[in-house]
């Protein structure tokens, strides 16, 4: 089972323009989605609907919209419940593919809501294969929440700790990594800029986009536990994979976007469904870029279906042959 946690989800409404953004101006909508979403939400949604077993864990109400949504949707969820309304995050997307994003900030929790969702991470993570903990921390909640949560996981539920995915950005990542290996996620799926951002060096989101190898060698400085993995995502670019077996880049054929609201959760959804098929590192990475691919080519923040995959679209190539592998 892939277990979820999103601490700040929304209802995701997006507005498809007929014509490019223009600021100041009257425009008509072309069309609108609304879908009860959020990061680790999304990853759930993903994993569904392939007909694998997830639980999207989240704070909510009983009669917050976003949760009624996912109860019509059939989506499994356990929402701790809590007294403020969720977020709305609006998207508005133009007929290139140009996305633009409006985040309302989430409700605050308080010390003692996040001491009862710890809790119920824990008693849902039992039997687990992945827990996925995704998106930003709302207000309240300390930045290194998802830290601290994995040290106590692992300390706590020892051998049935579930691995660990963690998909956030800012200060939340760095914080990953600020402590002991304890604290230190399984895999980590950053994009091209919060990777830059994550290591502090004299790297560019351009730079990292452009030069998989260079993507390649900066990923496996934060290689730090056994088997831990990191999933850089890299735009129209493709992405790479670092683990200690080796590294690889992946790219799809070009797609005209509709927009990239849940690309990057796709993505990880992907990589995990193969994950847990078995699958090779490069077959990870190809499913993966396959998911982030779709879900860039429907519309709002719909979450593709393994019917909506283009596999034989993506290329993999090994940027470092594991020792004794023939060139």
């Amino acid at each position: 089972m892939i277990v979820t946690l999103t601490c700040n989800p929304a209802l995701d409404k997006t507005i498809e323009l007929a014509a490019a953004l223009q600021p100041g101006a009257v425009q008509r909508a072309a069309a609108s989605h609304v879908q009860a979403a959020g990061k680790g939400v999304n990853v759930s949604r993903a994993v569904h609907s392939a007909g694998q077993p997830t639980l999207a864990m989240l704070p909510g109400a009983g009669n917050d919209p976003l949760i009624l949504a996912l109860a019509a949707d059939q989506l499994p969820h356990r929402a701790l419940e809590i007294n403020a309304p969720l977020r709305t995050n609006t998207t508005l997307t133009s007929p290139d593919g140009t996305t633009t994003k409006i985040n309302e900030a989430g409700p605050e929790l308080d010390s003692t809501t996040l001491e009862q969702l710890t809790e119920l991470v824990h008693a849902c993570c039992t039997g687990a294969d992945w827990l996925v903990m995704a998106g930003s921390l709302p207000r309240g909640v300390p930045a290194d929440f998802y830290a601290q949560l994995t040290a106590s996981l692992r300390t706590q539920l020892g051998a049935k700790c579930p691995r660990i995915a963690v998909d956030t950005s800012g200060e939340p990542l760095r914080q990953l990594f600020a402590h002991e290996a304890i604290h230190v996620p399984d895999l980590i799926k950053p994009n091209a800029e919060e990777l830059a951002e994550l290591l502090g060096e004299d790297l560019g989101e351009a730079q990292l986009e452009a030069d998989p190898e260079l993507t390649a060698r900066t990923s496996t400085k934060l290689l730090r536990r056994p088997g831990a993995a990191v999933l850089t995502t890299l735009g129209a670019h493709g992405a790479v994979l670092a683990t200690a077996e080796g590294c690889w880049h992946g790219w799809p054929q070009p797609i005209t976007p509709r927009s990239t609201v849940g690309a990057g959760d796709s993505s990880l959804a992907g990589y995990l469904l193969a994950d847990a098929a078995g699958e090779a590192p490069a077959l990870k990475l190809r499913q993966a870029i396959a998911y982030g691919t779709a879900a860039a080519s429907l519309p709002g923040s719909s979450i593709p279906t393994q019917t909506d995959l283009r596999i034989d679209a993506v290329s993999v190539i090994e940027l470092t042959p594991r020792q004794g592998s023939r060139p």
